[in-house]
């Protein structure tokens, strides 16, 4: 079974706006916004939805950076997700009842505190290099198999 997703990154020339998820899948780690594709809506509709939602910012522009695949050992679901760079945004990073929003210096980011592919796509992205890829996780979220590609 495939679940469509989004995420959504932030960033300006020296930084990065992530959030730490505070509940629900991925409680506990820095991540980008975004989340579930809901029926009738655009993958970009939803990307700008969630952004909204999650951080209280109106992407105005975004631009389609990759689209990755997740799977994991305990389950049969692979997740597909669109990633996005957004371009321009209006309002100011607010914290909500999922995620709080922090700059992170492009030097300085928790990869430690992060998913494990974070380390893969993350670094393309701000070097502007869109890609493709596929990872696999444990039963307890340890990376076991990669793949990605720059398109």
């Amino acid at each position: 079974m495939k679940k469509v997703l989004t995420l959504c990154v932030v960033h300006t020339a020296g930084q990065i706006l992530l959030g730490m998820k505070k509940k629900g899948f991925g409680a506990g780690r820095w991540n980008g916004f975004g989340g579930k594709v809901e029926a009738g809506e655009t993958i970009e509709a939803a990307a700008k939805r969630e952004t909204f939602e999650e951080v209280g910012l109106v992407a105005e522009q975004l631009d389609p950076f990759g689209v990755l695949e997740f799977s994991f050992q305990q389950n049969n679901e692979t997740l597909e997700v669109h990633v996005f760079r957004v371009l321009a945004y209006r309002g100011q990073p607010q914290e909500s009842d999922e995620m709080a929003p922090r700059w992170f210096a492009l030097n300085e980011i928790p990869f430690d505190k992060m998913w494990a592919d974070d380390w893969y796509g993350l670094p393309l992205l701000l070097a502007g290099k869109k890609f493709r890829g596929s990872f696999r996780f444990s039963s307890d979220d340890e990376l076991i198999e990669t793949s990605l590609i720059e398109n």
